[in-house]
């Protein structure tokens, strides 16, 4: 099988296309033949830190069709379309077949293409994760998404407003539109006003990037408010894992996410985009053999939605 490793020394090209042996499932893994994958920031973050996957493959958020199974896997059979999350079992996404666990599958609904699949494990999943479970979301609060663009930002918009929240999404110009269009009841060019200084207060503030003080983000909040920070540049990430448990002394909290594989919560969010409840947005589009420009473009910061690599 065609598959792209991960070179951390030696090559100015880190990420190549090579032939390995294709994997025969064990009794309790499944062997899915990918269709589509979507790169993600833990992908490259992953790069960033020089953590090296099993079969040095990244990749973790895929859709394909079960080609084999173990004879210890209950749920899932040849033939069945499946959409996985391989972030907690060892990524090997960037392939044309993968081994995976039952507890990182899901059945993928029908009427999904696996392009649309392919973009939820992880991105939506943590976009859900922030709002509903570290920010505890309730119905008409306040909620400020910082980086509405990206994969995670266009379905967290998404998910605010299914929950009932009155959102402002903060992002670039190019994306202001896209941000309305979702559901947004208000935006913010970060590059015309800056958010931190108009004197508005949220109950609910989602960064998933944005280069502020986590005192600015502090001060945008209301009493009893809560910040999730979701994404941003390491530097960013450090100084939250570092600084938030002291600024949360009082009633306003700061936490941080890092978003763990659920299978539940990938099946929830496959129903609500068959029911088109939420949908994705997907940028761009890439042939597998172009997974190196794919993860180039996304590590830019630019991205307008998800970023999808066609296998098959």
């Amino acid at each position: 099988m065609k598959a792209i490793i991960y070179q951390k020394k030696g090559s100015p090209n880190q990420l190549q296309l090579q032939e390995l042996e294709k994997p025969v499932p064990g009794a309790q893994e499944v062997l899915v033949k990918i269709h589509a994958v979507s790169p993600n920031a833990a992908d490259y973050r992953a790069m960033q830190l020089g953590m090296i996957p099993k079969g040095k493959v990244f990749g973790s958020a895929i859709a394909g069709v079960v080609e084999s199974a173990g004879h210890k896997i209950e749920h899932f059979k040849p033939g069945d379309c499946v959409i996985g999350d391989l972030s907690g079992v060892g990524f090997g996404g960037f392939a044309e077949y993968v081994l995976a666990s039952e507890k990182a599958l899901v059945h993928k609904p029908e009427k999904l293409t696996f392009e649309e699949a392919a973009s939820l494990p992880v991105a939506a999943t943590t976009a859900l994760k922030a709002l509903r479970d570290k920010g505890q979301l309730q119905p008409g609060q306040s909620v400020l998404l910082v980086g509405s663009g990206g994969g995670v930002g266009t379905f967290a918009v998404q998910l605010a407003k299914y929950y009932g929240a009155e959102l402002t999404a903060v992002c670039s110009t190019q994306n202001l539109e896209k941000a309305s269009s979702l559901g947004a009841d208000f935006v913010i060019d970060y590059t015309q006003e800056d958010f931190t200084q108009n004197g508005k207060r949220y109950d609910l503030i989602i960064a998933i990037n944005g280069n502020y003080s986590l005192l600015k983000f502090r001060k945008a909040l209301n009493p009893k408010g809560t910040y999730v920070m979701v994404g941003g540049s390491l530097p960013q990430i450090f100084k939250s894992l570092l600084f938030g448990w002291l600024l949360s002394l009082g009633s306003k909290k700061m936490k941080s996410l890092s978003a763990k594989s659920n299978q539940q919560d990938l099946a929830f969010l496959a129903q609500l985009m068959e029911k088109q409840q939420i949908q994705a947005v997907i940028d761009h589009r890439y042939p597998f053999e172009k997974t190196a420009e794919a993860m180039s473009y996304l590590a830019q910061g630019h991205a307008r939605g998800k970023t999808v690599i066609t296998v098959l």
